[in-house]
């Protein structure tokens, strides 16, 4: 298939029991729940598809860590998709080299992981110190907190440890080439056996992230308020055009 690189027949054969859950079992799994997690919760839970905002709650902190925090993984997502989806024969043909392209990947990524990470801390911290704010917090929200936090500072670490700590890790070769194989349908186990742990947590922790989205607030990133574009104007009308010039009445109104 055009894009997929060789894959060793090594690769291709018995990964182990455990390596079969975790590389190929459970992306389908997490596929399956996150699927039809979101028909599910479109379906039945309408309403609750919303972020549920508390910006009425508190302001200040939130004008500053929300933009952040959505800046950061918007550029993490984006370097997500360049690094996993597409294949390293195409940034080759257009003239990108390796090195060229992990320079970029380091300097964007770690620039965007720690906006991602200070704006979830402000966030995290406001929802712990605001009153309000905590008051409206669900258990969800704390287990969706934990596990986005824990999946952001393993993608941090690993690419902190591999690039600037240790030689290197072209992750490429071995987890960009598994997950489109996943994809493919024809998954390859045996790509994720010699990949750092860092990596491997990272992975498992994105799995885990996947699997509760659409049972929390996370589900608004995949809405669009297109709505608002074919939705008629509502127009506000006063009952009384001097009502706003003449005193109260006192005493009792007859009736």
């Amino acid at each position: 298939m055009t894009g997929q690189l060789p894959v060793l027949a090594a690769d291709k054969g018995d990964a182990g029991v455990g390596a079969t859950l975790l590389w190929v079992a459970l992306p389908y799994v997490t596929l399956a729940v996150f699927v039809l997690g979101h028909v599910w919760r479109y379906r039945y839970d309408k309403f609750g598809w919303t972020t549920r905002s508390s910006q009425l709650y508190e302001n200040r902190l939130l004008r500053i860590g929300s933009p952040l925090f959505h800046f950061g993984i918007l550029v993490v997502l984006l370097g997500h998709v360049g690094g996993i989806l597409v294949p390293e024969s195409w940034t080759d043909a257009v003239g990108i080299s390796e090195d060229m392209y992990h320079a970029m990947a380091l300097v964007l990524g770690t620039i965007a992981g720690a906006c991602t990470i200070v704006g979830l801390a402000i966030l995290i911290y406001r929802r712990r110190t605001v009153g309000p704010v905590f008051s409206a917090t669900t258990r969800n929200d704390k287990l969706m907190y934990a596990v986005l936090g824990a999946t952001i500072l393993l993608g941090l670490s690993a690419t902190v440890v591999a690039n600037m700590l240790g030689g290197g890790y072209d992750y490429r070769t071995t987890v960009s080439v598994w997950f489109r194989s996943i994809f493919y349908l024809d998954p390859h186990a045996g790509l994720m056996g010699d990949v750092p742990i860092l990596f491997k947590l990272h992975a498992i922790s994105a799995m885990v992230l996947f699997c509760i989205w659409p049972f929390t607030r996370l589900v608004h990133m995949l809405t669009a308020p297109v709505g608002y574009l074919t939705r008629p104007y509502i127009v506000y009308r006063s009952r009384d055009v001097q009502l706003g010039a003449l005193p109260p009445r006192r005493g009792w109104e007859r009736t």
